[in-house]
């Protein structure tokens, strides 16, 4: 009979029920750490180790895979409904039973450490992205108090922020300004780092060289979509990607009544992101090809223009955004280079 664990996982305290029968536990047991790796590499047979997809699910993960046994991570939004009454250690690991019972779950496919490397040092970026904003956010605050005024475009604020903060409205505040100019360079010097081990990283990935060629995508967004699918077959067809990356419309429908709203924004937020910026750049891009050169227009960048003039550039980008996704799994899964002007064979009607 195939016995099956599910563990609450923690920084020091693990819950782990065992279960036998469908619907029973037959044994709990709250292990620290080190007794818990042991108690997984005490295991006799294989068995099927179930948990929520949280911090550390993957390298505890792996580390059952390698020792022949079977992971299901569940994302948590999908445990959270099974719990029952209080939220304790208990009652999750009962919810993590219940929940890996409903095969309309998709389990999330455990990383390798090759692949968390590459995420947290996307993660690295972000954050000194961040951090540089707060920066320069203070600084442009602290001019705007003194009657200051500051160039509104973040490159040429820069260039100019050493000559603004000597001005004598700030001469006491000048050498804590100048500190706070060297953390910008710094936070700008660490992305440039992160972005020259992307390129470094996936100089030989032929997958990532493909999605680039996209409009509005570059090797950032490549990196991160592929790190985060994974495997693409996964998905059918690119509007299940589109709906897991959260770029579909959320609905609100009963009976005969159809409500579209705004994009559920249910996905990865990072990824999701860097859609929108780059389809933002792809739209501004073929606005500007429309003003000079129209007849170069491709067919995805005149659509895209239409679709501005009609719904407005935000709702546009969006929509462009979606439609990047789609073209990014067609790209990946067909293995065929990227065309603006590229459109579907529709099926040959039959003779009658």
């Amino acid at each position: 009979m195939h016995k099956r664990i599910a563990v609450d996982l923690a920084k020091s305290v693990y819950q782990v029920a065992e279960s036998v029968r469908v619907g029973q536990v037959s044994q709990r047991r709250r292990l620290s750490r080190q007794a818990f790796r042991r108690y997984i590499q005490e295991q006799a047979e294989p068995v099927e180790w179930v948990m929520e997809a949280c911090g550390t699910a993957h390298y505890w993960g792996r580390l059952a895979q390698a020792l022949g046994h079977r992971v299901m991570l569940l994302h948590p939004r999908y445990v959270r409904p099974y719990r029952r009454r209080n939220k304790t250690d208990r009652n999750d690991c009962d919810a993590i039973l219940e929940a890996a019972r409903c095969q309309g779950i998709h389990p999330v496919p455990v990383k390798s450490h090759e692949q968390q490397q590459l995420q947290q040092l996307h993660g690295l970026r972000e954050t000194w992205k961040k951090s540089r904003t707060q920066r320069i956010n203070l600084l442009r605050g602290l001019l705007r108090e003194a009657g200051i005024e500051a160039p509104a475009a973040t490159a040429a604020f820069l260039r100019q922020a050493g000559e603004l903060v000597e001005r004598p409205e700030l001469a006491r505040l000048s050498g804590l300004l100048h500190i706070v100019l060297g953390e910008i360079n710094l936070y700008q010097q660490c992305m440039a780092d992160c972005e020259r081990q992307l390129k470094q990283w996936h100089a030989d990935d032929e997958i990532v060289h493909k999605l680039d060629e996209v409009s509005g995508i570059g090797v950032l967004t490549a990196s991160a979509l592929t790190n985060v699918v994974g495997q693409p077959e996964r998905f059918s067809n690119g509007r299940q990607l589109s709906a897991w990356l959260g770029m579909t419309p959320r609905e609100f429908s009963s009976g005969n009544r159809r409500k579209l709203g705004h994009i559920s924004r249910q996905g990865n937020v990072y990824v999701r992101t860097l859609f929108i910026h780059g389809s933002r750049a792809a739209l501004l891009a073929a606005q500007r090809c429309q003003a000079r050169t129209p007849e170069k227009l491709t067919q995805l960048q005149r659509w895209a223009v239409e679709t501005a003039a009609r719904v407005g550039h935000n709702k546009a980008a969006v929509a462009l955004a979606n439609k990047l996704v789609r073209i990014c799994w067609a790209v990946w899964c067909h293995e065929r280079r990227f065309s603006g002007d590229w459109q579907s064979q529709a099926p040959a009607s039959r003779a009658g």
